[in-house]
């Protein structure tokens, strides 16, 4: 069963969260398109703002960028997406890119547009306790000026064996929840039982991060397919969908397992239409 509908601390969040969720379902079809930082202008977000056009055609209910990107959008620039800042940063090319920094503010994020923000703590890096601080941090200003928190929480360091084992996804998600996160974004576990530990762990909805560029369209329906029947409340995936031949299709495909309920052999038939 999917978690309900997040409790808020006043209208300001509330009505923030309606932007970037489906309003019917409450569930979210994020694309997150923050890896121009991390590696650099990918295939998919080269032209990134015609890849934001692309995903909001597709039916996405929102996207994470950083704010760099929504200072460079052109001028007229519009879509019925919800924007969420991106708020903490790493590059590949760096000796320790596990390691996430803060390069944005609440405050910066809220002039810039922005209906909710995000951070990304790696549970198990060497330098955990310094991105725990500053997710504590970031709450507590959501808190202040009423905006919602997405966090980006994975189970990566020298003691993890694996980053989609149950015990440390479920970890890592109940970190970001007991923290002050509103929404959670996590790894699949590979299993529907797995995962529903984690969302029944977790006092706030969970969406499934993509992961790495997976072999079939159908790999990654399903994956969406079992998580949303284990009680997950959406999808934030990147290169599954942004590098895909037909960014609005898959768009469409995941948007129709989310929010419509389609099985993964129905929303396949819609990457094409």
């Amino acid at each position: 069963m999917t978690k309900p509908a997040i409790l808020m601390h006043g209208p300001g969040k509330s009505l923030r969260l309606g932007r970037i969720l489906d309003r019917r379902t409450r569930r979210a079809v994020i694309i997150p398109m923050d890896h121009g930082v991390s590696a650099g202008p990918i295939a998919g977000i080269a032209d990134i703002h015609g890849t934001i056009g692309l995903v909001a055609e597709g039916g996405a209910t929102a996207v994470v960028v950083h704010k760099g990107v929504v200072q460079s959008l052109p001028e007229g620039f519009s879509c019925r997406l919800g924007l969420i800042v991106h708020l903490s940063a790493s590059t590949g090319l760096g000796r320790a890119p596990d390691s996430k920094t803060l390069v944005c503010t609440v405050e910066e994020a809220l002039r810039l547009g922005a209906d909710a923000v995000s951070v990304h703590v790696n549970v198990g890096a060497e330098t955990e306790k310094e991105m725990l601080r500053d997710i504590g941090i970031v709450a507590g200003d959501c808190q202040k000026w009423g905006v919602p928190l997405l966090a980006m929480a994975y189970p990566r360091g020298p003691n993890i064996k694996s980053q989609f084992d149950v015990e440390v996804v479920k970890h890592a998600a109940r970190v970001a929840a007991e923290l002050g996160a509103d929404l959670v974004k996590t790894n699949y576990t590979g299993t529907p039982q797995g995962f529903r530990e984690v969302v029944s762990g977790c006092p706030v909805p969970v969406v499934i991060a993509g992961g790495p560029k997976m072999g079939s369209d159908m790999e990654v329906l399903r994956m969406v397919k079992e998580s949303i029947d284990a009680g997950g409340s959406g999808v934030s995936i990147g290169r599954n969908v942004f590098q895909h031949a037909s960014v609005a299709g898959m768009t469409r495909a995941v948007a129709s397992i989310v929010v419509a309920g389609a099985s993964a052999e129905e929303a396949q038939r819609k990457i094409g239409q």
